[in-house]
């Protein structure tokens, strides 16, 4: 029997756990129990971000496991958010609603895709850019009125329900746009900053363990806001380096 490398089996082995806890907030959202939710997506993004930083630093990358993480991504990140988002309140415009939650659904896949052909053909200077909004971006911003709706910033926002229909039907766009956005896998950093920048990361999750929705509000607002930051910037280089 062909005997399988730990390296390559324990990356896939965390993609897995993250999959479960994306399903896992299906559960919870179809019991209506809508915080405990978002905590599960919350804790399955955290798992996304480290099991192929954790195959890299092992040298336990491999086709299957980056067919695996681009399958999870589109369940925990382009399918579970939306309906749980619909479970909330989506439902409330019946037909209409579900319409606009598979657009999303759509969109997400379709980002994926062109995600995973993209990747084998940006330039150098384009490696720090994804094409559009990621799919995991898209659900964390599709969620944030319900983030701000469960944390102490809610009594400064009058949300409506036809204001989250719009939000999600706008990041279903800009996740299958040509707009660049900021991607910090390939970004180098001297060490100084490195030692900066695990302290930030420290106070981050001090700050999510202690004020979780308070914290995952004011990310949603900074990753907005970088969206235009972004575009400028892509444009700058691509003057510089496109004759």
């Amino acid at each position: 029997m062909k005997k399988i490398d730990f390296r390559v089996a324990l990356p896939n082995l965390i993609t897995i756990i993250g999959l479960c806890l994306g399903l896992n907030s299906l559960k919870l959202a179809f019991e209506g129990n809508f915080e405990k939710a978002l905590i599960f997506i919350v804790l399955a993004s955290i798992v996304d971000a480290l099991d192929g930083r954790i195959a890299r630093l092992i040298k336990g990358t491999s086709k299957f496991g980056a067919e695996l993480d681009s399958l999870t991504d589109f369940v925990n990140f382009g399918v579970c958010p939306v309906i749980i988002l619909y479970f909330w309140i989506l439902n409330d415009f019946g037909f209409y609603g579900w319409i606009i939650s598979l657009i999303f659904i759509v969109s997400g896949c379709l980002r994926l895709a062109r995600f995973n052909i993209d990747s084998e053909t940006k330039g150098s200077w384009e490696i720090n850019f994804f094409t559009g909004i990621p799919v995991p971006a898209g659900a964390g911003l599709i969620l944030l009125p319900m983030i701000i709706n469960f944390s102490s910033f809610n009594e400064y926002f009058d949300i409506k329900p036809i204001f989250i229909l719009l939000v999600v039907i706008f990041v279903s766009y800009m996740m299958i746009s040509r707009v660049p956005t900021y991607a910090i896998k390939q970004i180098k950093i001297s060490k100084t900053i490195f030692i900066f920048l695990a302290l930030g990361f420290v106070l981050f999750f001090s700050f999510l363990f202690q004020n979780t929705y308070e914290t995952l509000t004011i990310l949603g607002f900074v990753y907005l806001l970088s969206i235009p930051v972004s575009f400028i910037h892509f444009s700058r280089l691509k003057k510089k380096y496109v004759k």
